[in-house]
């Protein structure tokens, strides 16, 4: 009875997807695109991000895009 009970705790833990339904990748959406960034300016892996690899391919482009623009920095060098 026990492992009936853990079982559906697990399954009821489901995490949030990354990108809402609403949210277009674009690299003007800046603050969608900070998200999958690292703190030294990297682009998350796939895993990280949870991302499908469609979503992921969409997602470094945009954040490519979006540094030759100026619009994110290549590298964060805050100390």
């Amino acid at each position: 009875m026990k492992q009936a009970i853990n079982k559906s705790k697990r399954s009821s833990r489901r995490r949030l997807p990354p990108i809402r339904s609403g949210e277009i990748i674009d690299y003007k959406n800046i603050n969608l695109l900070r998200r999958f960034i690292s703190e030294q300016g990297k682009i998350l892996s796939r895993r990280m991000n949870r991302l499908t690899s469609k979503q992921q391919r969409l997602m470094t482009i945009a954040i490519k895009r979006a540094r030759v623009l100026a619009l994110l920095p290549f590298t964060n060098n805050e100390n």
